[in-house]
């Protein structure tokens, strides 16, 4: 059976109640129970790749591998801090518990690194040295690490607005989050990115940025949610090669997941104008490099599910014990 036809473009399932079907990710909510008051929810990993605001293409197994490398990072941190998981009744499928999300989205950055105009490196070669709170020496050169990872938080649109950057002092002074909490907050991202790191240069990869979304359980307690130091997630250099490219000054050698992007970017207006049929051998080399950076991140080699007539159909099986809500 061709790789290319092993996709799952969708998870609409009707008999699963209280649908959210994100660009990405389709998600269903479990109504409250006494053992989860907040009630629950699955969260299904689609194929599908997402940039300019629109999906753009459906690699094979993208979902399988988020999904796996979330629940090796999670594995890997409960210890630091409790997540949001209760069971993976399936390779793309997430059972977690419903949180209060919390209105700021936490970045960690060890490097001077990034390409878009708000990044900290873009900002920096403006001159700016205040950012996010954080001030930074003169001197550093592109890519560099930096003296101390530093948190850089945006607060966290939910109406489809734009994130936008803050500092600690206007999380507290806003009230988006009390002090008590932004303190418990930054302490555990900044322990969690210290793991990430140092397993992650085990592996001969660079852990250089990272996102992480929190949100409180029925009680209070605050929880990791969502995703952990999945590439989606996470920016990952390669060791091999860095000092190079930073002398350099090229990008070092990352997994280049963006061809797609790219790809579409050189052709056409992707905010405007139609998709261009993307090629298969580009397909297939994006499901190959999601695949590599499973077993590189992970040190497990990749073994894709091919259960089911076709991922759909597995996903559905495995779900039907939540038909029921």
């Amino acid at each position: 059976m061709s790789t290319l036809s092993r996709i799952l473009d969708h998870a609409h399932i009707s008999e699963l109640p209280n649908p959210y079907y994100g660009k990405v990710r389709d998600c269903y909510d479990l109504s409250p129970c006494e053992d989860h008051p907040l009630g629950r929810r699955i969260l299904i990993s689609s194929d599908r790749i997402s940039a300019f605001d629109r999906i753009l293409a459906v690699i094979p197994f993208k979902g399988q591998v988020l999904t796996q490398v979330a629940r090796f990072w999670f594995d890997h941190t409960v210890d630091i801090c409790p997540n949001h998981v209760i069971d993976y009744p399936d390779a793309n499928v997430v059972i977690g518990q419903r949180l209060n999300i919390l209105p700021v989205e936490i970045v960690v950055r060890g490097y001077l690194a990034g390409s878009t105009g708000t990044s900290i490196l873009t900002l920096y070669k403006k001159g700016e040295r205040q950012l996010y709170g954080h001030r930074l020496p003169d001197g550093l050169m592109d890519n560099a690490a930096l003296p101390t990872p530093i948190i850089t938080p945006t607060s966290k649109a939910f109406d489809g607005g734009h994130d936008m950057p803050m500092t600690a002092t206007e999380i507290i002074d806003q009230g988006l989050l009390t002090k008590v909490q932004w303190n418990h907050i930054a302490d555990v991202s900044l322990a969690l990115f210290a793991r990430g790191q140092k397993m992650a240069a085990e592996r001969g990869l660079i852990l250089v940025d990272t996102k992480y979304e929190f949100g409180t359980d029925a009680d209070g307690h605050i929880l990791l949610a969502d995703e952990v130091h999945t590439p989606d997630s996470s920016r990952y250099w390669i060791a091999d090669g860095y000092e190079a490219a930073k002398t350099a000054g090229t990008r070092p050698p990352s997994f280049d997941k963006d061809v797609v992007r790219a790809w579409v970017a050189e052709r056409c207006d992707p905010y405007k104008d139609d998709i261009p049929e993307i090629p298969a051998e580009m397909i297939l080399q994006t499901s190959g490099i999601y695949q590599e950076a499973y077993r590189a991140i992970t040190g497990i080699e990749f073994v894709p599910n091919l259960d089911g007539a076709t991922p759909l159909a597995r996903v559905r099986t495995n779900l039907t014990p939540y038909f029921k809500g």
